[in-house]
């Protein structure tokens, strides 16, 4: 089975992000793998253990996005590659990332290509169908369960509450959802087998692909952290007194009643 993740590099926003200049400082900022695409990864390596074949994971950026592959491979894919567009396009979108990985995929032989629901630094979920409307094929989103018998799918997803089940047929691209698997840590023998895998750095003259055919379709105006939350205030004495003070906060100052 050829089995394809896409990856993305992303901001841990767990982490302190520093805004300079209406944009992201990347001095001294931690990245990771998108969480999201941690459970790709995972679920195409317990694909490959069950029907056999090979796992890519591809990603698009620049040299740095080296480090996140070599962790995939570490998880136990067994290839890489990153599209540097890093000395072609200076500020992509969900278009322009869609459509480079559309070129790319044109040239391969895929049964099953897996993603994150969203990117968390993101968050517009778009990557996933628009690729999978570039090569037409079936695409099923934010899926927690997935099984697959011959050239059938049968993938369960969260659905208000409730479950959704859906059957597609291969070829397909299905965008993870948290609840779909645990993703595994990277085990030093995994992470020492990493370093001889191969990871192929490919650009955009190698995809034949005129940058200005992929150039951003939005703009970012502005980038700006949420502003700082007040200190909350605590209530002390009898539950009645708690009760007026309250009242005449929420009429004096939240002015909400």
């Amino acid at each position: 089975m050829k089995i394809f993740v896409i990856m993305k590099r992303t901001f841990d926003t767990e982490e302190k992000i520093v805004i300079n200049n209406g944009k992201i400082s990347e001095d001294g900022a931690e990245f990771i793998i998108n969480p999201y695409d941690e459970y790709a990864i995972e679920e195409a390596i317990q694909l490959k253990d069950k029907h056999g074949g090979e796992v890519t994971v591809v990603t698009i950026g620049n040299e740095d996005s080296e480090k996140e592959l070599r962790t995939a491979l570490a998880m136990g894919a067994d290839k890489a590659v990153l599209i540097n567009i890093e000395d072609d396009i200076e500020d992509g979108d969900q278009f322009t990332t869609a459509s480079v990985l559309g070129e790319y995929f044109k040239g391969q032989e895929y049964d099953i290509i897996l993603g994150g629901n969203v990117a968390i630094d993101g968050g517009s979920g778009q990557v996933g169908p628009r690729l999978a409307e570039a090569l037409q094929i079936n695409y099923v989103t934010t899926i927690t369960k997935l099984d697959i018998n011959g050239n059938t799918a049968v993938i369960g997803r969260d659905v208000e509450g409730d479950s959704e089940v859906v059957e597609a047929s291969l070829p397909l691209l299905v965008t993870a959802q948290q609840g779909l698997n645990e993703p595994r840590y990277p085990s030093l023998p995994g992470i020492m087998k990493a370093k001889k895998k191969p990871l192929d750095e490919l650009e955009l003259d190698d995809l034949d692909i005129d940058e200005d055919d992929v150039a951003a379709k939005t703009k970012t105006l502005e980038i700006y952290l949420p502003p700082q939350k007040a200190a909350g205030k605590v209530l002390s004495g009898e539950l009645n007194d708690q009760v007026k003070e309250l009242v005449k906060l929420l009429q004096t100052e939240a002015k909400v009643i």
